[in-house]
């Protein structure tokens, strides 16, 4: 699927792949009933036959792309939940940081704030055209250099040193999925088993035998504008964190505003 059809308004990317479905669709409409279907001797209950043919076609079809729909919604979803994951963590983190004594406490707490303040203002704009910066990481390296020169002097402080270092890792394995899910999205494999699929769905159409024209146009177009659809809604959560509709950083914007300012 083209790049360009992820990074304009949903409204614009719906009515682009409707009309363009729709228009292909009706031309070929056109020529199968001008240079096709008259080649064609129908006998009578042919249309029975096709229509069985339409439906095996259709309910096979309708299966594997609702699946691939259920499984990018699935994504989406996750995508979702992984970003609340890591924004959870920073939150954790933040505050489990607060038990360090002075200015250990403050340096850590600092470099958390600027990695989440990262992740708002330039990580998010990049990865929503499909770049990866590395600020993100090298801030949590620094991060874990100073996490790293920390030495327990009693139980307590042992205590809290493993819990936070559980903490710091949970943080790092969720963004490690996040950033590996700026470039998630259907395989082309998969794209071209959704194209062939529907271009045979609605071409058995046309061998239908229908004397009137616009019935058969209102026919064709039905199809193609509920595939239409259907395809909308796989281009609109395949690529959960890139082009015009995307998850949004609020998880992150709250961890600022109930944690980090609360906690300060």
């Amino acid at each position: 699927m083209p790049l360009w059809l992820y990074e304009i308004s949903p409204l614009y990317s719906a009515l682009i792949i409707v009309a363009i479905i729709e228009v292909v669709s009706l031309i070929g409409l056109f020529l199968a009933r001008r240079f096709l279907l008259p080649r064609f001797y129908y006998s009578d209950g042919i249309n029975d036959a096709i229509s069985g043919t339409v439906q095996a076609i259709g309910v096979f079809y309708g299966i594997t792309v609702g699946l691939i729909a259920v499984g990018v919604w699935n994504t989406n979803s996750n995508a979702s939940d992984l970003v609340s994951r890591e924004a959870a963590s920073i939150g954790f983190l933040y505050q489990d940081v607060g038990g360090y004594p002075s200015p250990l406490r403050e340096d850590l707490r600092a470099k958390l704030r600027a990695y989440t303040v990262f992740t708002i203002e330039q990580a998010w704009p990049a990865q929503s055209k499909g770049q990866i910066l590395d600020g993100g990481t090298n801030i949590l390296e620094t991060f874990q250099a100073a996490l790293f020169t920390f030495q327990p002097a009693n139980a307590s402080q042992i205590a809290l040193h493993q819990e936070t270092l559980r903490a710091y890792n949970s943080l790092v394995e969720y963004r490690r999925l996040r950033v590996d899910a700026v470039s998630s999205g259907l395989s082309r494999v998969m794209w071209s088993v959704i194209w062939v699929g529907a271009i045979i769905s609605i071409g058995v159409a046309y061998l239908f035998k229908i004397e009137d024209p616009k019935m058969h146009a209102i026919l064709v177009s039905l199809m193609s504008g509920f595939l239409a659809m259907v395809l909308f809604m796989i281009v609109i959560n395949d690529k959960p964190f890139y082009g015009a509709v995307t998850i949004k950083s609020d998880a992150y914007e709250l961890i600022i505003r109930k944690v980090m300012m609360v906690a300060n």
